[in-house]
């Protein structure tokens, strides 16, 4: 529960009342929840949506249908399905708009169908929806190590682009190998901008995804290939920058948002074909998520410092215990 908006200690665990589905709503009990960086935001006060005090974190979860609220037709009691939310997923159960939920295939493991709702569904919809990324082109990822990071390597892999992994260290890049990447740039060095332009023959990136936004982001729009896209994701690094919107004219560029919650909610069921469209990956043994660690749902603030710290690599999911099948 979040009481006052501060840091990931100031969460605290708590026993509430178990929440009842509204119309429109499903009772899931959540087997996995997936940790993302708006957690860290949303509980500091700096996130777009800013929920009424108190309130429970978590914005992707995985778990069994247990009871339909007025008006909800299905899932059925006794369904696994995933939904993208906003808050509320930190929770042994949580109520959810059964819009929202997507059914999860055979084969996929809570786990798994938790890790793809934000950072690949993100990715996704950046890189197809927004960016137009095309087989062949090159693709650059600024903060390619972490969990987005390296769901945009593994998305621009199937997308049959060529993925050029941007991150500050040794350790980072080869995480990004092991995720499927062409190309390693390590962008704390400096000269990694010639190194860039070695590496894709003079030319540039096509399409460049970019969760990181501080001192990288204008280096590698000055870098971006003619009619490139510049995807602007986030700004983990903290700093918004300004950038001279000359260079869009001079490289004859497209400079692109990408809001995934705002695109959940304006066009749900696009975004549910697309997420359907992830876990058909996953249950054809095409997409495997990359999680580096699981921790108990308890254990909610010690997972958000290890991301707002930045010492994560691939995803972060809290687990409760195992979900029994409702009777009935």
């Amino acid at each position: 529960m979040c009481h006052a908006y501060g840091p990931p200690s100031a969460l605290r665990v708590e026993d509430v009342a178990e929440p009842r589905p509204e119309p429109g709503q499903i009772l899931l009990r959540v087997e996995a929840c997936g940790v993302n960086f708006p957690d860290t935001l949303i509980i500091q006060g700096k996130y777009q949506q800013k929920p009424p005090m108190p309130f429970i974190p978590g914005g992707e979860v995985c778990g069994i249908v247990m009871a339909l609220g007025e008006g909800v037709e299905g899932p059925a009691p006794g369904t696994r399905v995933a939904a993208v939310i906003t808050q509320g997923g930190f929770a042994e159960m949580v109520a959810v708009d059964a819009t929202k939920a997507v059914p999860v295939p055979q084969g996929v493991a809570p786990a798994d169908a938790a890790a793809l709702g934000l950072a690949y569904g993100t990715v996704l919809h950046a890189l197809e929806d927004r960016g137009a990324l095309q087989p062949g082109e090159t693709l650059l990822v600024l903060g390619a190590s972490g969990g987005v990071g390296t769901a945009a390597i593994q998305i621009g892999k199937l997308l049959r682009a060529r993925v050029v992994a941007a991150a500050s260290s040794a350790a980072k890049l080869e995480a990004c190998r092991e995720a499927g990447a062409d190309l390693l740039l390590d962008y704390s060095e400096e000269g990694w901008r010639d190194r860039l332009r070695e590496m894709t023959g003079g030319d540039g990136p096509d399409v460049i995804f970019d969760p990181v936004g501080g001192p990288f982001s204008e280096p590698a729009l000055r870098s971006i290939a003619w009619r490139g896209r510049y995807l602007v994701v986030g700004f983990a690094a903290g700093e918004i920058p300004r950038i001279p919107l000359n260079l869009a004219l001079l490289k004859n560029c497209a400079i692109t948002g990408v809001f995934y919650g705002a695109f959940t909610r304006r066009e749900p069921e696009r975004n549910r074909d697309m997420l359907a469209r992830l876990y058909g990956w996953v249950a054809e043994g095409r997409l495997r998520p990359v999680i580096s660690r699981s921790f108990p749902l308890d254990q909610a603030s010690a997972a958000l410092e290890m991301l707002a710290a930045r010492q994560a690599t691939g995803k972060l999911v809290l687990l409760t215990h195992p979900s029994p099948a409702p009777a009935g």
